[in-house]
């Protein structure tokens, strides 16, 4: 992963950095089950250019529910004014157990097709995004588990967005084929957040 002239890109010992202009803000991303962390890379630079800084963890065996709760030991490192954690798919639903468990010092939760099985803090602002053309996403436990995110929760649809595209490590096994291309879900996506999330 190489530094731009908007992010400076940085690895660290809990995964990655990726440092853009904003000061204040800062999410805390898990990724998705088997994948290789650095697939989030378009994604989180785009965020990190918009004033949201990332810290990307790299988890153990490439299973966030290794590394739950690596989040801790991230927001020792860095002060910010306001935390926030997120994840894709399984490091969704792990960031959301950490936020549910142990998420005092959190401002709000960014879930990319994943749910919460754990009753989320009223406090915390939420944001649900996921494709229209997601086939791997659990719509039955999506629906279930809405009784776990807070009243003012943020839903957005990507139109024909799928699972996969929130990264950029190809076609997912049982995944719809995406309508639009991978660009065009990564600006929805970081639209989506800082609907939410104001820099």
């Amino acid at each position: 992963m190489r530094s731009g002239a908007d992010v400076q890109i940085t690895e660290t010992d809990y995964g990655w950095f990726f440092d853009g202009e904003g000061e204040e803000n800062a999410l805390i991303f898990y990724p998705g089950a088997k994948v290789e962390e650095t697939a989030y890379a378009p994604l989180l630079r785009e965020i990190a250019k918009r004033g949201i800084d990332v810290c990307l963890v790299k988890m153990p065996l490439r299973f966030a529910v290794f590394g739950a709760n690596k989040a801790e030991k991230v927001m020792r490192e860095y002060e910010y004014d306001h935390w926030y954690i997120g994840g894709h798919s399984l490091g969704g639903a792990m960031a959301a157990d950490f936020a549910a468990t142990k998420g005092d010092g959190l401002d709000g939760v960014i879930l990319l097709a994943a749910y919460s099985t754990k009753k989320l803090d009223q406090h915390l602002d939420v944001v649900l995004i996921y494709g229209s053309e997601d086939k791997v996403l659990s719509m039955e436990k999506y629906s279930k588990y809405m009784r776990n995110v807070p009243d003012m929760t943020s839903e957005h649809i990507i139109g024909g967005g799928n699972h996969a595209q929130f990264g950029s490590y190809g076609p997912q096994k049982g995944d719809g084929k995406a309508l639009i291309p991978p660009e065009e879900q990564v600006n929805k996506t970081v639209d989506a957040i800082l609907k939410k999330v104001k820099p």
